[in-house]
């Protein structure tokens, strides 16, 4: 039952619904949402690849815990952005966002 072909679906399924988030949604914190969601999947594939390939099971583990350091620091600043974009036009939408660029 649980062969790399499952965990490799699964993870696809997790990456395709962070991306179909990140299209759709015109929300910034919906859109981080997926973004982390995205990150999850890419670590789901690198746990399976190290449990079912890997000859040393550091190497996948070593690189899922840089990944999650990555996650947790894009998710500070993205906060801190949205907060600080949040103050200047009381919104998180990006289509307003949008008009500050002219």
């Amino acid at each position: 039952m649980n062969s790399l072909l499952v965990y490799l679906f699964l993870s696809l399924f997790l990456f395709c619904i962070g991306m179909f988030g990140l299209l759709q949604r015109r929300s910034l914190i919906a859109m981080l949402i997926s973004v982390e969601l995205m990150l999850n999947a890419a670590s789901l594939n690198f746990m399976a690849f190290n449990r079912f390939l890997a000859p040393d099971p550091a190497v996948g583990q070593i690189v899922v815990l840089f990944i999650m350091g990555i996650a947790a620091a894009e998710a500070a600043i993205a906060l801190s952005i949205i907060l600080a974009l949040f103050r200047k036009i009381h919104s998180i939408n990006i289509e307003q966002a949008r008009e500050l660029k002219g």
